[in-house]
């Protein structure tokens, strides 16, 4: 029989991230055989991925990262069951690694087919699920470019946003970071009334005919108060156009002005959790 040491238990935990007597018994199982034993943990996180397919995953760390010379950003969250585990720090600083490698990616699935330390990104998250025994998948992927691409991430990973600015300027780096904050924290539609959907359009002003009605307005009169109710949406519900939450007698718009009178506010994504 083959001796299994304590430095070979603890090699592959470290390689693996399994707990310290499941990486015994694989060793044991593969008799001594590392590449073999990384293998049977593998299949293992197969097993508990198949049999936890159909599990909710709305918890998780949302990770904004954004590329050296501030052009490129992206956002992706690292979903699982659990907030126990969400706060766990290696699952933070797994999501922290793939955001890192998202970078080089235009979406997820590439995300998922790149290579992670010798497998694929889809074959960690299948071994993690085995180590973690939670569903482990990749949720939000979002990627913004712009002349300046500042980030924020909420506290404890649930809010992560990247908002793009048209020009690299003096205070660019705050004002790109202050409008992600208000992104985070205002949940916006769209960032300005041409980016919103006319389904959504058509909604509010259904609605606010409806209040007006039950306000006993006259029918001739609702078009008109019903196409003002909108533009109350509009201003509370695109970025731009909502009040700075810093300085509420700006508009974000007028904010990012205050900075140079030429920047302008290009795009922004947003990937929440829960």
């Amino acid at each position: 029989m083959v001796k299994i040491t304590a430095a070979d238990v603890n090699t592959l935990r470290k390689t693996t991230g399994a707990g310290m007597m499941d990486c015994k018994n694989a060793l044991v199982e593969a008799e001594g055989d590392f590449d073999k034993a990384i293998e049977i943990l593998r299949k293992k996180g197969q097993k508990v991925a198949a049999k936890r397919a159909d599990r909710d995953s709305s918890e998780g760390a949302a990770i904004a990262k954004v590329n050296n010379s501030n052009t490129e950003g992206v956002i992706i969250s690292l979903n699982c069951e659990t907030d126990f585990v969400a706060k766990n720090d290696s699952f933070v600083s797994l999501a922290n690694e793939l955001a890192d490698l998202a970078l080089q990616y235009n979406d997820k699935d590439s995300l998922l087919a790149a290579n992670f330390n010798g497998i694929s990104v889809q074959e960690k998250l299948i071994e993690q699920t085995g180590v973690i025994g939670e569903k482990i998948e990749i949720g939000g992927f979002r990627r913004l470019s712009a002349p300046f691409v500042g980030s924020y991430i909420h506290a404890g990973n649930k809010i992560a946003t990247l908002v793009g600015l048209s020009a690299v300027v003096d205070g660019a780096a705050d004002a790109a970071k202050d409008v992600a904050m208000q992104a985070a924290a205002m949940n916006p539609v769209a960032l300005d009334q041409t980016g919103v959907d006319q389904e959504t359009i058509d909604k509010e002003i259904e609605i606010a005919k409806d209040q007006l009605r039950q306000e006993g307005k006259p029918e001739a009169m609702l078009d008109k108060i019903a196409q003002g109710k909108l533009q109350r949406f509009f201003k509370d519900n695109t970025l731009v156009n909502q009040d700075f939450i810093k300085d509420s007698k700006l508009s974000v718009a007028q904010y990012v002005e205050s900075v140079d009178a030429k920047l302008k506010i290009t795009a922004f994504e947003r990937v929440a959790l829960g």
